[in-house]
């Protein structure tokens, strides 16, 4: 998730909709053609229809980690290792997502490693391209999410194909909470501005209450242990993206879609790497 200004073109010119609240069906339509590239018309762009959308954004990266889950145990079906079913599996969320959010976090890396203003910073992030923190920060990232995810597939297809949804889970969980009200977007225009501060406090802590419990549910059937694990790396992982939207708020005054597609990296990684650990 990143500033962009193409929406209305993926949408069809979705417009502000007089109506104060936002249907099941618009909040998933706005959480699946916005988060992903799933062929979803977004009829309703405005606040309502982004306090939904964003309170679904976990469905979403559900549905995004099942697909990566599914192409590695393809993969592994046809005789690959371990290694390459975790190359895979991390490249096809990247393609999922048009690498929107691995472009957030390199333009927020390159914004934080800056030491400029402000102001100024926010500008390094909506250039075009990508500096030397974004780039370390990108390689370290994807070894992360590959050495992990190998690790895991080691174990069986099962444990990568879980852990894939549980971090895909944990990632758009982490834009949920990213977008819960009293965090200011950084600038007046772009994604972020559009929804900042969406989500009620409440709604956004169920959020992600629902995702670790829906984690350890999904563990349950490996044993106790391993579903006290997921849902843990879930928490852990919006600990860490929490700890990054700290520092972004401090650093840029608020949120962007690039500090947003930060955060659900970060919650991703966190996650693969206290399961792989364990």
């Amino acid at each position: 998730m990143t500033d962009t200004s193409d929406h209305t073109g993926r949408t069809g010119g979705a417009r502000p909709h007089p109506r104060t609240g936002a249907s099941a069906a618009e909040s998933l339509r706005f959480a699946f053609g916005t988060l992903t590239v799933f062929p979803v018309r977004v009829d309703r762009w405005d606040r309502a229809a982004a306090r939904g959308g964003m309170l679904c954004a976990p469905l979403a990266g559900a549905a995004v980690g099942a697909a990566a889950a599914a192409l590695g145990g393809a993969l592994l079906f046809l005789g690959a290792g371990p290694l390459l079913a975790a190359v895979a599996t991390a490249a096809l969320p990247a393609l999922l997502t048009r690498g929107l959010h691995l472009d957030g976090l390199a333009d927020t890396a390159d914004g934080l490693g800056s030491a400029k203003p402000a102001d100024e910073a926010l500008r390094i992030m909506k250039r075009s391209d990508i500096g030397p923190f974004g780039v370390i920060t990108l390689l370290f990232v994807l070894l992360a999410q590959v050495a992990a995810l190998a690790e895991l597939y080691g174990g069986g297809w099962a444990r990568g194909a879980v852990a894939a949804v549980v971090a895909g889970v944990a990632a758009r969980c982490a834009l949920t909470l990213g977008c819960r009200a009293g965090v200011p977007a950084a600038r007046p225009e772009g994604l972020g501005a559009t929804v900042a501060g969406a989500v009620p406090r409440g709604a956004a802590a169920g959020a992600a209450g629902a995702a670790a419990i829906a984690a350890g549910a999904a563990g349950w059937p490996f044993g106790a242990a391993v579903a006290g694990l997921q849902a843990l790396a879930v928490l852990v992982a919006l600990g860490a993206a929490e700890s990054l939207l700290r520092r972004c708020r401090r650093r840029f005054g608020g949120v962007t879609g690039d500090v947003l597609g930060a955060l659900a990296e970060t919650a991703g990684t966190a996650a693969l790497v206290v399961l792989a650990l364990t």
